[in-house]
């Protein structure tokens, strides 16, 4: 990623999508303007992979299948076979980019779909596998509504938008960015070690539960997906798992997955938004070990629901009113029990508080070391101060109702809230 960065001003992200949809067998889908480094990117993602066959071809209307499948064998034709020699083509690249991709003719797409989906290109009458591992393709311009188009547009599982650089830093920079060759630091022999041990990670019932959430919540603001982008989404992120040595799916996993959501992409927005809720939940979640906010947040539950009753008891016993000796003694105990769970609950959640506020102080390098496909690790750090803010709420309640109920604060409890 440093290499290619060093290269590509502003394509951090870009750059991140890029590697893990070339780890993960899929291809990506750049719409943007001309001369906004499309194809030099792609090839240079290649290039990292060393002298592997590269491909690339710029599509328009009048494109033919010869152009971009290789010419008919004369040859072979005398035999009345029909024939393409593919070596140099698309059938026989191992990387390619397609440029203005929707420019295809119906000549093409079917042809193209296969190798796409299936890496198989129907050459005559023989199945010619094709060893593509990666298509990045590009157009300025989204399909129109077409069938054939649309059916082109879902092969690719990764979208991502491209604009010019906009920071004079980036501008400076692009000037003086390097042109050597870059090292050849990949292999496809990587690529396939990837897939097997992916196939042995777990995707954790919680994980599928978040992808289904993700589904419905989708699907409430009219976005569809098929059932075959959702089950690429969670391949991708076995393979994110495989990458950082992971036997089981993790939320960290996850956080390129809005790349895979939208079909148009002012659309992104929302998406991101839709994901970031779930993520802060299924953070939440991952990280109930070390702040249990859900037990918490049960206890506060359990004792507010009686806090009239317990409250009212107090009340009477105060003034002398008159209370069934069973219905005294029951909530003497109930009261009792209240308030040792109450100062347990407190004493262990200003301990986890204390101890989160500890972790915050490094928590951008440990962010970090979960995945490196995140580009800016403090911005996550945010997600965690949020949990702790909960945490905080929920202990000023605990403190509240233990206030209410017994008129003094809970013994031993003193927390900085101005943090």
């Amino acid at each position: 990623m440093g290499h290619l960065e060093k290269r590509f001003m502003e394509r951090e992200e870009l750059i991140r999508v890029l590697l893990l949809a070339i780890m993960s067998g899929e291809h990506v889908l750049l719409v943007g303007p001309p001369g906004s480094a499309k194809s030099q990117l792609a090839r240079a993602a290649a290039e990292l992979f060393g002298n592997e066959p590269y491909y690339d071809y710029l599509l328009t209307r009048f494109t033919t299948p010869d152009e971009l499948f290789g010419p008919v064998s004369l040859q072979k034709l005398k035999n009345d076979e029909y024939v393409r020699l593919t070596d140099g083509y698309l059938p026989s690249a191992r990387f390619a980019f397609l440029d203005e991709i929707f420019k295809a003719n119906s000549a093409i797409l079917n042809a193209l779909l296969s190798v796409l989906n299936e890496r198989v290109f129907f050459n005559g009458r023989q199945k010619q596998q094709s060893p593509l591992l990666f298509l990045m393709a590009a157009s300025n311009e989204l399909p129109e509504d077409n069938e054939q188009l649309a059916a082109l547009y879902d092969r690719f599982l990764y979208r991502f938008e491209v604009e010019y650089v906009k920071q004079i830093s980036s501008f400076e920079l692009m000037f003086q960015a390097p042109n050597t060759p870059l090292p050849t630091l990949l292999s496809t022999d990587l690529v396939k070690q990837l897939k097997s041990q992916a196939s042995e990670v777990q995707l954790p019932d919680a994980l599928v539960y978040m992808l289904f959430q993700l589904k419905t919540a989708l699907e409430e603001k009219e976005y569809v997906l098929s059932d075959r982008r959702y089950h690429k989404i969670g391949h991708s992120w076995k393979i994110s798992a495989a990458i950082h040595g992971r036997s089981a799916v993790n939320v960290w996993d996850t956080v390129l997955t809005p790349h895979m959501l939208w079909d148009f992409p002012e659309d992104l927005v929302e998406l991101k938004a839709i994901f970031d809720t779930l993520f802060q939940d299924m953070l939440k979640r991952e990280m109930e070990q070390e702040l249990p906010l859900l037990q918490y947040n049960l206890t506060v539950k359990k004792w507010l629901e009686k806090e009239d009753e317990l409250h009212a008891f107090q009340f009477k016993k105060e003034i002398g009113g008159a209370l069934n000796k069973d219905a005294a003694e029951r909530l003497k105990a109930t009261l009792e029990e209240c308030r040792t769970e109450l100062e347990e609950t407190a004493r262990s959640l200003r301990g986890r508080l204390v101890s989160w506020q500890e972790k915050e102080k490094k928590l951008p390098e440990w962010i970090a070391s979960q995945s490196i496909f995140l580009q800016h690790p403090e911005q996550y750090a945010v997600k965690f101060t949020h949990l702790r803010i909960q945490g905080e709420r929920i202990l000023q309640s605990i403190q509240g109702l233990y206030r209410t109920l017994f008129d003094r604060e809970i013994p031993g409890i003193i927390y900085d809230y101005t943090l």
